[in-house]
This record gives structure tokens, C-alpha cells and sequence, in this order.
């Protein structure tokens, strides 16, 4: 459980050990291994340095993959909810929303979504932050990648 409520400010998950070390320390190493290949040229440094460089690909990758599989389980989510509470003639529409849409308007509460998904449709607003912006009832997302 999250330490303080969330909101727009503080809503974006930022883990050290991951986003810090753990990247810190594969781009020290890449770093490393190109200056030694490029001081000491051989085969073995060849290859080193060439793990390196799959080591930083793996972790952006890693993170990549999990954010895809997680921008997915909103979408359904979102659909799901969308389907529950937008009126009829809103509900007609809800499958222009599009993915950007849909992750923002997660945060919004289900009194205020019918409300904030019409905005968003009517005056085409796609970027994330403009829509979590509109939100005035927050609702936090603890459970997140």
C-alpha cells in the first residue's frame, strides 16, 4: 500500500533499485567495456563488450514488455468500466478512446469518468498528462508495474 495517497504529482513509480542501480549499474559496465575494447582491442573484449550492450537491452526490454503487458490489462479494465458507467449515447463512442486515453482516464473515479470521457472524446484530448490533469477526484493505481 501506497505511503500517501496518490495523486497527479506523485503518481508515477520510481523504484531506485531498478531505475537507479540496477541501469547505473549496466550502463558503468557498458561504459567499461567499450573503453577497454576501444584501449585493448581483442576478441574477448569484442565479446564482452557485446554482452554489455545485450545486458542494457535486456533490462530496457524487460521494462518495455511489462508496461505493454500492463498498458493491456488496463485497456480491458477501462472497457470493462466504460461499458458499467458511461450513459448510451456515450457508450456508442467508447471504442474511439484510445490506449493513451484509456490509462489516463483510470485515475479518474467512476462518478466523475462519464463526465471526463465526454470531454476527452469531444475536444480530442490524447495526451496522458492533460488528461490526468482534468482529474479532480484521483483515485489511485498502487498496483502498477
Amino acid at each position: 500500500m501506497a505511503e500517501r495517497p496518490q495523486s497527479f504529482e506523485n503518481h508515477a513509480r520510481f523504484v531506485v533499485g531498478y531505475h537507479v542501480v540496477a541501469f547505473g549499474l549496466l550502463a558503468l559496465n557498458l561504459l567499461w567495456r567499450l573503453y577497454t575494447l576501444a584501449t585493448r582491442f581483442s576478441g574477448e573484449m569484442l565479446v564482452q563488450f557485446l554482452v554489455a550492450v545485450a545486458l542494457v537491452l535486456v533490462g530496457f526490454y524487460a521494462r518495455a514488455f511489462a508496461l505493454t503487458a500492463q498498458d493491456r490489462v488496463i485497456r480491458l479494465e477501462m472497457r470493462l468500466r466504460l461499458a458499467r458507467l458511461l450513459p448510451p449515447d456515450l457508450a456508442l463512442h467508447a471504442d474511439r478512446f484510445s490506449l493513451d486515453q484509456l490509462v489516463a482516464l483510470r485515475f479518474a473515479s467512476d462518478a466523475e469518468l462519464p463526465a471526463l470521457a465526454r470531454q476527452v472524446l469531444a475536444d480530442n484530448i490524447t495526451d496522458r498528462r492533460a488528461i490526468k490533469r482534468l482529474v479532480k477526484d484521483w483515485q489511485g493505481d498502487d498496483l502498477r508495474v
